[in-house]
């Protein structure tokens, strides 16, 4: 799990369950993405929620997961960053 915090000493990363955020203190958790199955059972990650694009289809939902946090990691989680925040991160 990697997060970015920023001079302020606020903190992005994308949720899981490696570490109880709450310790940090105030959390505030948002829906980046919606991964649904379309009428053909073809697999989507729709990042409409953060501007993002729809990626697929794909034929298992674990494979839209992957793209997803893939996607989440390289265009999402590193916006706004600048030299000054820190990264910290735990080995996956």
């Amino acid at each position: 799990m990697e997060i970015i915090i920023n001079v302020r000493g606020e903190g992005r990363c994308i949720y899981a369950e490696d570490i109880d955020l709450t310790v940090l203190g105030e959390v505030d958790v948002a829906r980046a993405s919606h991964v649904e199955p379309d009428a053909t059972g073809q697999w989507w990650a729709d990042l409409a929620p953060v501007r993002g694009p729809k990626l697929g289809p794909f034929p298992r939902r674990s494979a839209a997961l992957e793209a997803e946090q893939d996607w989440l990691r390289l265009h999402w989680l590193q916006r706004g960053r600048t030299d000054t925040d820190t990264i910290a991160s735990r080995p996956e």
